[in-house]
């Protein structure tokens, strides 16, 4: 099974997110908050260029910096800050794997913020354990036990938890 920045995401939100989306049942698409976060997505950073695939990563942003080249994550807010950071280092510790080196910037327009995020040892540490632990989820034959966190009431999978 192919870990995706997704999954990592999700992973430092909700563990039952992690067994949904490897199954691929997706959030209810109608959620406002998915609706904001397409739109802030889809009208920031219009300069840059943006959707960048590679192998399974997807990158939201990429464009040339003083020194290297940085890969951007446009967010929504800084909430998810943890989730985001983690996603970025994932991105960059898998391209430093193919021999590329690049810098990672969280970018949040409607809070003006930019946070740079450079890969180092403790932080592969912490991912490649965060990567066994997925593996693990998304070996179980029923999803974990849904665990009410701060996330919960805006989540497009509540109803999957809670209904």
């Amino acid at each position: 099974m192919k870990i995706t920045g997704t999954l990592i995401w999700y992973y430092y939100i909700c563990r039952r997110e992690v067994w949904l989306m490897s199954r691929e049942i997706n959030p209810f698409e109608d959620n406002p908050f998915l609706e904001i976060a397409r739109i802030i997505h889809e009208n920031s950073y219009e300069r840059e260029k943006k959707e960048i695939e590679f192998e399974n990563l997807k990158f939201d942003l990429i464009k040339r910096g003083k020194e290297k080249i940085i890969i951007g994550e446009i967010k929504k807010s800084s909430r998810f800050l943890k989730s985001a950071k983690m996603q970025l280092l994932f991105y960059l510790w898998r391209l430093k794997n193919k021999g590329l080196n690049f810098t990672g910037e969280i970018l949040i327009p409607k809070e003006k913020k930019k946070i740079v995020v450079e890969l180092r040892e403790e932080n592969e540490r912490e991912l490649k354990e965060a990567m066994r632990e997925i593996k693990r989820i998304v070996s179980l034959e029923i999803p974990p036990k849904a665990e009410k966190n701060k996330y919960c009431s805006k989540c497009a999978y509540f109803e999957f938890c809670w209904a």
